[in-house]
């Protein structure tokens, strides 16, 4: 008896380690969806980082209003594009963590460093920290539906 109780309590754990079916794929899309957000930003493809959103998505930045709607977001890009001509993004760190699913939804946050040269001027280095709530769509790709970001102190 005391055998089958064990059996049973390390396959549970087995099973509890090994995540439900279908949920380490999910978590390696969404860990896909998390590198291609970072070269995005890194390579500072706007129209690129546009096309990750839903349409109904929502940016909180620090210190500005939401941006509600896709449409609002992609007038942001453009204005820090037009902003900063020329300016280049020299390294865009990203790590995720706390990956959170619930069928077609998911959470996470992640903490960021980033240095920017932008042109004629010296480079700029930031700290900062994430949260992402994704929706995946009835295609099947994952978007993100709200984002909010802060500044953080140096490490």
């Amino acid at each position: 008896m005391w055998n089958l109780r064990f059996s049973v309590i390390l396959f549970s754990i087995a099973i509890a380690a090994i995540g439900a079916p279908g949920r380490q794929e999910s978590n390696n899309e969404i860990a896909a969806f998390n590198e291609k957000f970072r070269q995005l930003i890194a390579g500072a493809d706007h129209p690129g980082m546009l096309a990750l959103w839903a349409n109904d998505g929502v940016d909180l930045m620090p210190g500005e209003a939401p941006l509600i709607g896709k449409d609002a977001i992609g007038e942001w890009l453009k204005q820090i594009e037009a902003s900063s001509p020329g300016s280049k993004v020299l390294r865009e760190e990203l790590q995720f963590y706390s990956i959170r699913r619930s069928g077609d939804w998911a959470s996470e946050w992640a903490t960021e460093h980033q240095i920017v040269q932008p042109r004629g001027k010296p480079a700029i280095e930031g700290y900062g920290k994430m949260a992402l709530m994704l929706h995946r769509d009835s295609h099947g790709a994952w978007k993100i539906q709200q984002e909010m970001w802060n500044d953080s102190p140096k490490p």
